[in-house]
């Protein structure tokens, strides 16, 4: 049976974002799928790949909600007292994987003969084409990392002189490959930026990011609404502010973001 065939023949439970993982140069998730293919083993896969055997089952189990049935299985018995290989699915995933990296290549190395520049211009091509109900995307550099019991915080700069303040689990960190240096996109919902027109009063907000920026729009003064404001880098933070709010167009405000609200995001 043809690949194309075989694609048909599986009902994937989100072909959409399951293609955009495979799509991906160096997705985890499908390295540990390969790796299990390699060595038969869910542990021996998470060691050979740097990982703890929680986040190589993350991954397991993301892949597995994607494509909507089992992607691995138990062997039992055999030389080796049993194990966990691919089924036909997994190996699917695996040949869909091979397909587009080739076509991805090809892309590539097509753009890249013709113009310098195209590298950076396909990565920001790449980060543009996500869509996701978050209305607030800023691409940022992680520029600091510090591991700690449960969480990894990350210190991320969004531009010249602004930073932005994250956590993520340590399984997400790995599977994302997550290290200083490395180039993601920030995104939280509006609806979890709150805009303000001075700081807030809490104590505890101080661990939480706080912005300054012009008000290019605010809506519903009397019963609060959707507000932005614009940084002077021409970042603009897209969230909301509460009923009586006062906030006029050019105003100074403040938007006021938790790092629990922001996830990280990688470009394929």
């Amino acid at each position: 049976m043809s690949l194309s065939a075989q694609i048909r023949s599986n009902a994937l439970a989100d072909p959409k974002l399951l293609s955009d993982i495979l799509s991906e140069k160096t997705d985890r998730r499908i390295d540990i799928l390969r790796r299990i293919a390699d060595v038969g083993s869910i542990s021996e896969a998470a060691r050979s790949a740097g990982m703890s055997y929680k986040s190589a089952w993350q991954a397991v189990e993301t892949l597995t909600n994607l494509a909507g049935t089992p992607i691995v299985e138990k062997v039992v018995g055999g030389a080796n007292g049993g194990g966990t290989q691919l089924t036909a699915t997994g190996r699917l995933i695996l040949d869909l994987s091979d397909e587009l990296a080739r076509a991805r290549r090809q892309v590539l190395e097509k753009y890249n003969a013709a113009d310098a520049t195209a590298p950076g211009l396909l990565a920001r091509a790449t980060a543009s084409s996500l869509q996701t109900s978050m209305r607030n995307q800023f691409p940022a550099r992680i520029t600091v990392m510090k591991l700690g019991a449960a969480l990894v915080r990350l210190i991320l700069r969004i531009d010249d002189t602004h930073l932005l303040k994250a956590s993520v689990t340590k399984e997400s960190a790995q599977l994302l490959g997550l290290r200083e240096g490395m180039e993601v996109l920030a995104l939280t919902k509006a609806t979890g930026v709150e805009i303000s027109s001075a700081f807030p009063e809490d104590p505890n907000a101080i661990d939480d990011n706080l912005i300054v920026g012009e008000v290019i729009r605010s809506e519903r003064a009397g019963k609060g609404g959707e507000c932005s404001i614009r940084l002077p880098s021409g970042i603009v933070i897209v969230g909301f502010a509460h009923g009586n709010h006062g906030l006029k167009l050019h105003d100074r405000a403040v938007a006021h973001i938790p790092p629990s609200s922001i996830v990280i995001a990688i470009a394929g």
